[in-house]
């Protein structure tokens, strides 16, 4: 009897493991551990918060940029702050002058951080709601995008950068689009566009997406959405100094400060600021939007130029009635894929611009078939990222490592990306039919 009670109790323990090992790495149980580490965060931000002294950086030049706004400045050149002047698209003055008259005129500090947090959180529910869709990530892997990284808290709730800002407007985008409402997603992407222009970065996998889902006629409302929302919020500026307003909200050409680079310490100062070397990372990323383009994104045995054509004319394609979770996982992997070839081969990247790519890695390291033993070397790719952008200031070895890890992450794409099985209205089945004629 007593060995009957073992044998139970040992039963009772192996399913107790079987389940808790699912509730790990079975993409399935992604709302319950994304529930759990919500509430977590909530905890893990006030305490931060409460206990880790603020850091002025930008806060207060974002303030005097904006109050120049509000005061009746018009002229887009004579909008400065502290640290310079104002480089942003006129959605981030809009927002930004909200929690300016929220915050007393920017005085408030701890209630901006409290309002802070709180974007934190919606941040992390619309990312964790793109994972929930793409069913592809083990929820094991969303500690080391929540809870383990001291930076992107630090970004958010300590530094009171724009970037988050612009970076939970563009989930909420994708989460659009994975709906299939493309143009309400056309419209966030560009507010999202219009408070930080690193959001382009996403641009050319959205107008893959966009020809691929509607055609070349068919995607033209789309970007006339998008375009038709940058003169609407531009538009007081537009009136008084259009040149100025274009010239610094979209300055591309904008040199960066040695001192503050992430990914290049390791490069001389004079080769960093040297116009040939952005010339060749410019080549270089749109090199790469064209192979990807062309090898990843484009799934189908036809020449690409088919996605000129309108989706019902294609011979061996047809729009899908449903969307699921392939489709899903191809629209993620391809804005997130654009992005991250922008992040490589970009000029500079600064502490805040972690952000622009933190919450995607987990999806572009686990959107492959995985294997038991390719976990650990996933999770070591993720925990290096997070040390070299944790080394301040930054140091020739931590700028190699990210450069490092950004290529293996480049080749897993490039060779471990399986294409989905391409989406087709199965021919209906004659077999029925013919049983049926066999009965009468």
């Amino acid at each position: 009897m007593a060995a009957g009670r073992g044998a139970t109790a040992a039963a009772a323990l192996r399913r107790v493991w079987r389940e808790r090992r699912a509730a790990l790495l079975e993409p399935s149980y992604t709302p319950l551990v994304a529930a759990c580490l919500c509430l977590a965060e909530g905890g893990v931000n006030l305490w931060v918060i409460r206990r880790v002294p603020y850091t002025e950086i930008d806060w207060k030049a974002y303030m005097e940029e904006v109050e120049g706004f509000a005061n009746g400045t018009l002229d887009y050149t004579q909008l400065k702050g502290d640290t310079g002047p104002l480089v942003y698209p006129a959605g981030f003055v809009y927002i930004f002058l909200g929690l300016y008259y929220a915050t007393g005129r920017g005085t408030d500090i701890r209630l901006a951080q409290y309002l802070f947090a709180g974007l934190y959180l919606l941040n992390l529910l619309l990312v964790f709601r793109i994972y929930c869709r793409t069913n592809k990530v083990p929820p094991y892997v969303f500690f080391f995008m929540c809870c383990a990284s001291y930076r992107i808290h630090s970004i958010f709730v300590l530094r009171l950068f724009n970037d988050p800002v612009a970076m939970a407007i563009l989930f909420l985008a994708i989460n659009l689009f994975l709906e299939e409402r493309w143009s309400w997603g056309c419209l966030l992407f560009s507010l999202a566009v219009s408070v930080k222009m690193n959001i382009l970065l996403f641009a050319p996998g959205l107008l893959f997406l966009l020809l691929q889902r509607f055609g070349l006629l068919g995607c033209i409302p789309k970007l006339c959405i998008c375009a038709l929302l940058q003169v609407v919020l531009g538009l007081p500026f537009l009136l008084v100094n259009p040149v100025g307003y274009l010239t610094r909200s979209f300055d591309l050409g904008r040199q960066f400060q040695f001192k503050w680079t992430v990914n290049w310490r390791f490069l001389p100062e004079e080769v960093f600021q040297n116009r040939a070397f952005h010339t060749m990372l410019l080549l270089a990323h749109l090199a790469g939007l064209g192979l990807f383009a062309l090898h990843r994104w484009h799934r189908s045995k036809e020449s690409i130029l088919i996605l000129l054509k309108d989706p019902a004319e294609r011979k061996h394609s047809s729009p899908p009635l449903t969307i699921n979770n392939i489709l899903c996982a191809q629209i993620v992997f391809v804005l997130f894929s654009s992005n991250f070839l922008g992040i490589c081969c970009s000029r500079s990247l600064h502490y805040q611009f972690y952000v622009w790519y933190f919450h995607t890695l987990p999806y572009l390291l686990w959107c492959t078939p995985t294997t038991k033993l390719a976990h650990m070397p996933k999770v070591l790719l993720l925990g290096v990222i997070e040390l070299c952008w944790n080394t301040y200031p930054s140091t020739v070895c931590s700028s190699l490592s990210l450069h490092i890890c950004h290529g293996l992450v480049l080749l897993q794409l490039w060779y471990g990306t399986a294409p989905p099985p391409a989406p087709h209205t199965p021919a209906p089945s004659r077999r029925p039919a013919a049983i049926s004629k066999k009965a009468q």
